[in-house]
């Protein structure tokens, strides 16, 4: 098992931000925080989301893996009325390559975001 670390300022919870086991990248849930900053993005469902995949992105290039990669994505809205725009933005920074997903609609998130994803993705034979 391998931790992945992205060395994006302080992490006060106790996880990784990924790991790999056997093979498969295990991305834990990404706020929509600019990493950089720590600062919760301004705009609605669809600038967080959008920090969301990014930050997703950041983990899988550390990883050694793109986007191409991830095969499940577990995506959290706070209100199924942002579905709509939530799928929109996940489509434009997908594109073509469709991973399983699931939406999940919650009342609250941390620091007050408006979205979170989580994702799993195959490494290639040759990064195992």
């Amino acid at each position: 098992m391998e931790m992945v670390q992205i060395h994006a300022g302080e992490n006060k919870g106790h996880y990784s931000p990924g790991v790999i086991s056997n093979g498969t990248l295990y991305i834990s849930g990404q706020l929509s925080l600019d990493l950089d900053t720590r600062e919760v993005v301004k705009g609605g469902i669809k600038e967080h989301l959008r920090q969301c995949l990014l930050n997703v992105e950041r983990v899988l290039h550390a990883a050694g893996a793109t986007k191409e990669d991830v095969v499940f994505c577990r995506v959290y809205i706070t209100g199924m009325k942002y579905w709509d725009e939530a799928n929109e933005e996940y489509n434009a920074f997908f594109g073509n390559h469709k991973p399983a997903r699931i939406v999940i609609s919650t009342n609250e998130l941390h620091f007050g975001c408006m979205a979170e994803v989580e994702a799993i993705a195959e490494l290639k034979e040759e990064r195992c």
